[in-house]
């Protein structure tokens, strides 16, 4: 495992607290189990429910997630560091699946409700468009912002089509195309462009400026023209490519800076970091009051 850094601890419910490490190379955020757990069931022994539930989760077939279950050396109330069983956001939702607890049912409700909501995006994938354009209305983004912000994955996607169509792989060859992209037009990779606006899991496209959002769409959109010509064969050949895609938008940053006096690229984001299992908190907690306005209406 790569260095992980602790990052204090979050607020969940009232004054409980979960320690939490992040892992800045998988950008992983991870939690400390036994703190869920007393949050969630109250109990006064949680490393005795753990051990209960891991034998459970064993006995359910969760195998996988019971293996990939590591340690961390993490503050305890005594000052001291000891290490502790963490587990990732998608393992940590897993294992709320098998707390029998009601402040866990929100958590169970929210899983769900997300679950049927990817089923009908599956079916009818304009509704995944209508959800993404009232999240980023939630969040209080302005509606032009949005338009662009919807255009730039459409741009994005149209760019991994090629990508897929060129033989590119998933996964590691497009995070190093989309860094060469990156490198050219801005100097610098996608991981160094997120340390530079303080960002951490957050996507670095939601926390861009107008300017640095349209800089964005330029070089992906210029990638993808210049691959359906130069039609690149090889892995080196596409990097290249993404090289020369990004480097228009460089041409077309560096002169508006000339003209402006002002650069491009900035340190701001678009809010502070708010941890992902707050977020899942909030939306669960939302859930009684939806089912209570459909009942009135």
């Amino acid at each position: 495992m790569a260095e992980v850094n602790d990052n204090g601890s979050i607020q969940l419910f009232e004054d409980q607290k979960i320690r939490t490490a992040w892992d800045a190379e998988k950008e992983e955020w991870y939690f400390s189990i036994i703190d869920v757990i007393s949050v969630l069931t109250g109990t006064a022994n949680p490393r005795r429910y753990w051990s209960d539930l891991k034998r459970k989760l064993k006995a359910e077939g969760a195998n996988e997630l019971y293996e990939k279950i590591v340690q961390l050396k993490m503050l305890s109330s005594d000052g001291k560091r000891y290490k502790t069983d963490v587990a990732n956001t998608e393992q940590l939702l897993r294992i709320i699946q098998s707390i029998p607890s009601p402040k866990a049912e929100p958590f169970k409700a929210w899983l769900a409700m997300v679950g049927k909501e990817r089923i009908e995006e599956t079916i009818d994938p304009e509704q995944a468009i209508d959800r993404a354009l009232d999240t980023y209305l939630k969040k209080g983004y302005s509606e032009e912002w949005i338009h662009q912000r919807l255009l730039a994955i459409r741009i994005r996607n149209e760019l991994t089509d090629e990508w897929k169509k060129r033989g590119v792989q998933k996964g590691k060859e497009y995070a190093i195309l989309t860094d060469e992209i990156s490198r050219a037009w801005s100097g610098m990779t996608t991981g160094q462009y997120k340390r530079l606006k303080g960002l951490t899991k957050e996507n670095l496209r939601d926390n861009m400026t107008d300017l640095e959002l349209v800089l964005t769409m330029l070089a992906e959109a210029s990638t993808t023209d210049i691959s359906k010509t130069a039609k690149p064969q090889t892995f080196e050949e596409n990097k290249q490519v993404a090289k020369r895609g990004g480097k228009v938008a460089g041409i077309a940053r560096q002169a508006l800076e000339a003209e402006t006096g002002k650069p491009v690229i900035t340190e701001k984001n678009a809010f502070d970091f708010q941890q992902l299992v707050t977020d899942i908190v909030e939306d669960a907690a939302e859930l009684p009051e939806q089912s209570a306005e459909k009942k009135e209406k």
